[in-house]
């Protein structure tokens, strides 16, 4: 009797032994296929390392840190080459697609809107909002009215009861895009005239 039960204890254990080892082979493989392209790998953070034309992606879940190695960036993050790792660096905002540096964004989520380097859900004074793009284009910015010409028709000074007389500005900030719509540059109003010329002389020219 004891001798069956030294048998039967010994086939339970190797039971276990068997199903232990499978697990441990799962693990490894499933190990192996998380740590493609790496040179150090660890069970519990994956990748540590990676080949030189890789790049270390780095994220956080929970309080649990895990690596992986990619040939290129996810949205949201850029590739920083090193001398002993390339890393993908996340960008700094969050409304950020992509982005050249941690503080320069190339491409916006949506609903937000680029100019130089940063992402605006509303454009700032001076740009307008392009859908198309989804950047903000620079509008004409135009400098201070010039004085009033003197009032003329058909270049007399006098002579005529009405006249016209104008005035113009010039832009200081032109669009980048061309058919962009720019504020008026130019602007003229009716003015009197004096009817009869001083002296009875002949109604004098502008040159």
């Amino acid at each position: 009797m004891p001798w069956v039960t030294l048998m039967v204890l010994l086939f339970i254990s190797s039971v276990e032994m068997l199903a232990q080892n499978r697990w441990k082979k799962q693990v490894s493989a499933g190990l192996f296929e998380n740590c493609t392209g790496c040179v150090l790998c660890s069970e519990d953070n994956g990748c540590i390392t990676c080949h030189h034309r890789l790049f270390l992606l780095i994220w956080r879940d929970g309080i649990r840190q895990y690596g992986m190695c990619v040939h290129t960036c996810p949205p949201g993050y850029f590739g920083v080459r090193g001398l002993e790792v390339n890393r993908c660096t996340k960008c700094r905002s969050p409304s950020c697609e992509s982005c050249f540096s941690k503080d320069f964004c190339m491409k916006c989520k949506e609903k937000f809107y680029l100019h130089k380097g940063q992402c605006f859900r509303q454009c700032p004074p001076g740009t307008a909002a392009q859908p198309g793009t989804r950047e903000c284009q620079e509008t004409c910015e135009p400098g201070p009215w010039g004085e009033w010409s003197a009032c003329t028709h058909e270049g007399r000074t006098c002579g005529c009861k009405w006249g016209l007389e104008t005035r113009v500005r010039e832009v200081l900030g032109a669009p980048r895009e061309e058919g962009a719509s720019c504020p008026a540059l130019l602007e003229t109003r009716k003015c009197r005239l004096r009817k009869h010329c001083p002296g009875g002389e002949r109604e004098r020219q502008i040159a």
